[in-house]
């Protein structure tokens, strides 16, 4: 980490945004000053909401319809805040380029991943289709994309988020800009390949000369690879500083508050007297892919005969690296795609059943997303996303009794049930995720599959949430299988833990038992990755 110029290469002036809803102006970001040096590294950190993600998507040029944005954001001696788009493409993707979020809302589910890499490449690099696919081949390469060769000719759905994620990341790094603003790009990553995408971009920072922003909620992040350190609450900078003295002498309340919030608490086995709910014999996944003409079809075994049972009240915690099948898992159990094996819920073999035998059951078995956007319509309000399964699974409510569920499902995810006229765009992605936990948990399901539900929430809000879902449980006797590549989040909310690795279980146990005893090396692997960044938090205490 150093700052190779005192010349800011962007220096952002008294930004404001607001957005006009159905309730009123909503003044998402008030006269903010960032700026970032050459070569420097800048992080913007606050909960979900702060205006961090705004901030930057102005700068960009990129609000939505209903934004509007005042104040300066300078870049080689002009002011780029209101370009023409046609003026302001010559900067951003080229000069400035910004990894987002969500990636499966930047990527075209249409076209596969190289020709998504390399048009960039033809577009602000000149390159011809042939030279920019062969660079993006070593773009895939660079950010440890496993099978590259067969990658390229890959669709995003066929890629697990934290794939997704590290192609974003190749796509925003195509053409050597000077500035890359990182909105949560590790945000899907387990602990070992978070480390991995750390390490190449701070070799690319050093190689280029480039500077960033990176914009996360994950403080271990920002001890490790920060500069500076810009803290927004609701808007506004509350604190900003060197990041030493930012984690080891905060002069704000609120600053306190994010270094000491951190998911707690131990959740006591079920006893093995409690009914089993679901049971999972031998389940596999297999995809197909092409290889080419007349050549074999590879096979690719996603899940490779995994057996668990689930009981009433557990939660089972699977983790695991970005590809190693447990999200597949999740929606195999779910009948939510073709697996082989054998599923019993309830008593009931569910495997094999059909999409209207099924449809009765879907009430009592829900699945909580990865990406929250992706998921929630924006055509609808959040009122009609949380209350749109009530219609199909309670008819006979009335839209008062509806429009009453959904305001109590957002007040125990801790929103404000007038919200509920704002469409999903106007959230940021932690508010949007606990929409999505709305959303399901207002039917009150037997089973929840969590697929990473706290990935996109800053470290008080998951520690809200593992809260709210302890709680949730304890109310309603609901039974959890909590996906995650977050260790912290699975010690404190899980009784039970399943690691996976490449599609195969490799140790299972109680928490305990993992956290503290594990068998296996990569067990030990993931705990380490993540003791690592717990040891730099505790060293700024």
């Amino acid at each position: 980490m150093s700052t190779q110029s005192k010349k800011p290469v962007l220096a952002i002036s008294n930004l404001t945004v607001d957005f006009e809803t159905a309730t009123g102006t909503v003044n998402a970001v008030r006269g903010v000053d960032i700026h970032v040096n050459a070569g420097e590294t800048v992080a913007i950190v606050g909960e979900s909401g702060s205006g961090k993600s705004q901030a930057m998507m102005a700068a960009m040029g990129l609000l939505a319809s209903n934004g509007h944005t005042g104040g300066e954001v300078i870049y080689e001696d002009r002011n780029i805040l209101g370009l023409p788009v046609s003026k302001l493409n010559a900067v951003r993707g080229r000069k400035i380029t910004m990894i987002f979020q969500e990636p499966m809302t930047s990527l075209d589910p249409l076209y596969t991943i190289g020709r998504q890499l390399a048009e960039p490449l033809v577009v602000h690099g000149g390159l011809s289709w042939k030279a920019a696919r062969a660079k993006a081949l070593d773009l895939l390469k660079l950010v440890n994309i496993p099978e590259p060769e067969r990658k390229i000719k890959s669709y995003p759905y066929e890629m697990s988020g934290g794939q997704r994620q590290r192609v974003m990341i190749a796509m925003a790094l195509a053409n050597d800009p000077d500035v890359l603003i990182a909105d949560e790009p590790t945000t899907a990553l387990d602990v070992t390949t978070q480390a991995q995408i750390l390490d190449l971009l701070a070799d690319l920072q050093k190689r280029l000369g480039m500077s960033v922003i990176f914009i996360t909620h994950d403080l271990g992040i920002v001890r490790r690879i920060a500069d500076r350190v810009y803290v927004m609450k609701t808007g506004e900078v509350v604190e900003s500083g060197e990041t030493a003295a930012i984690f080891t002498r905060p002069a704000h309340p609120y600053t306190r508050m994010l270094l000491d919030a951190e998911p707690t608490g131990h959740k006591l086995p079920v006893p093995d007297s409690t009914p089993v709910l679901l049971e999972a014999q031998k389940v596999k996944v297999e995809f197909e892919f092409d290889t080419g003409f007349l050549q074999p079809k590879h096979i690719l075994r996603a899940v490779d005969d995994i057996s668990f049972s689930l009981r009433k009240g557990q939660t089972l915690g699977i983790v695991g690296e970005s590809g190693s099948g447990k999200s597949t898992l999740g929606r195999a159990v779910l009948n939510l795609l073709p697996a082989g094996g054998r599923v019993v819920f309830k008593g009931r073999q569910i495997s094999g059943l059909d999409r209207a035998a099924m449809r009765v059951l879907r009430k009592d078995m829900q699945l909580i997303f990865q990406d929250p956007f992706g998921s929630l319509s924006p055509r609808m309000t959040v009122g009609q996303v949380i209350s749109e399964g009530l219609l199909v699974h309670e008819p006979a409510l009335t839209a008062r009794d509806r429009d009453a569920r959904a305001c109590q499902a957002l007040e125990e995810v801790a929103l404000d049930p007038a919200m509920r006229n704002r469409y999903p765009h106007e959230f940021s992605g932690g508010q949007r995720q606990r929409i999505a936990i709305a959303r399901t948990m207002v039917l009150k399901p037997e089973l929840v599959v969590l697929d990473e539900p706290t990935s996109a929430l800053d470290r008080t809000i998951q520690k809200q949430v593992v809260e709210l879902l302890r709680e949730l449980q304890k109310a309603y006797g609901l039974t959890y299988l909590f996906i995650s590549h977050d260790l912290a989040v699975v010690r404190a909310i899980a009784d039970t833990v399943m690691v996976m690795q490449r599609g195969k279980v490799v140790e299972a146990g109680t928490v305990d038992a993992i956290f503290e005893a594990p068998k296996s090396d990569y067990t030990r692997e993931l705990i380490g990755a993540a003791m690592l960044t717990q040891q730099q938090m505790m060293e700024t205490a």
